[in-house]
């Protein structure tokens, strides 16, 4: 699944911007139809973990909405102020004749600022009550009443933006409305599609790290039989327990041989790919106690099955 290469063709070329970024990831997205496959070179040609971050991103949301225009880069928004739980979503969508009015805000939209279409998870006034009911709604970033504000770089993967939006009496149209419920058929199974590729292309980009710096061969082999391991799994059904227990158990060998790695970092700490590393690498342990949380519910499904 992915090239040995010796070290002097291992060098990933250098990326400095989201559109020079977006390029590259367009250019792979041709030639790859599968967003795995897209995850995993975009991560293998990165010269650094945010655009290999940012390449698994843009591919998880093509395996989830199938339909994405490959020329745009694309968002998840669903996080505000109180969070992203489906109770922590405030934003609202109310009927208007034959269209709908969207207003309220989210925050932490990925790739945000340069985003050209948003999936903005939204609660259907008319029809929640004890639980919110959610809707996922298409969004182009120029709509009339949506205000898009950068956020600060973050700590980690400083390159890749996020954005605060702003819905205010914002017109939407029926066909915009994707349909079924917009929580459990969207937002909960993008949770474990962007494991899948995200841990794909970041892993995918160490391969080729460890292939120019030299790491061990044995490690080198135990990584690529993990990253066709996420290959198949991204072939599960996302909604499955045994798709997330799967998960957890590569999610934990991925987390082991990230460890092995910090030896071998050492050995090279003054270059800037292990500069960036120690500043990245907090990124694999955001959403940690929600993916203990799904794997926990995972077993439990089984159990009571069994």
């Amino acid at each position: 699944m992915l090239p040995q290469l010796p070290a002097s063709q291992a060098v990933a070329a250098p990326c400095e911007s989201v559109a020079e970024w977006w390029r590259r990831h367009r250019a792979i997205a041709r030639e790859h139809a599968d967003p795995i496959h897209q995850a995993i070179v975009g991560g293998f040609v990165a010269d650094r973990v945010g655009w290999a971050f940012a390449s698994g991103y843009q591919a998880a949301l093509r395996a989830l909405f199938m339909d994405a225009p490959d020329d745009r880069i694309c968002a998840l928004c669903v996080t505000e102020a109180d969070g992203n739980s489906p109770k922590a979503i405030k934003s609202s969508l109310t009927k208007d004749g034959a269209g709908w009015i969207l207003n309220g805000a989210k925050r932490w939209t990925t790739l945000g600022p340069e985003g050209a279409l948003f999936f903005v998870a939204a609660r259907d006034e008319a029809a929640s009550a004890a639980r919110p009911a959610i809707k996922l709604v298409k969004l182009p970033s120029d709509s009339p009443g949506l205000k898009v504000e950068s956020m600060p770089p973050t700590k980690f993967v400083p390159e890749v933006p996020h954005a605060r939006l702003q819905f205010e009496e914002l017109r939407i149209e029926e066909a915009q409305i994707l349909p079924g419920d917009g929580y459990d058929a969207y937002v909960k199974p993008f949770r474990t599609v962007e494991d899948i590729h995200v841990q794909a292309a970041v892993l995918s980009y160490l391969m080729r790290e460890g292939q120019r710096l030299g790491w061990p061969q044995d490690w080198l082999e135990r990584l690529s039989a993990l990253i066709a391991g996420l290959g198949k799994l991204s072939d599960m059904p996302a909604s499955h327990a045994e798709t997330h227990i799967a998960l957890a158990g590569a999610l934990a060998i991925g987390a082991s041989l990230i460890g092995e790695t910090e030896e071998f970092w050492k050995r090279s700490a003054t270059d800037p790919a292990a500069l960036r590393w120690a500043r990245d690498r907090e990124l694999l342990k955001v959403a940690g106690s929600a993916r203990e949380q799904r794997t926990k519910r995972a077993w439990e499904a089984l159990r009571q099955a069994d």
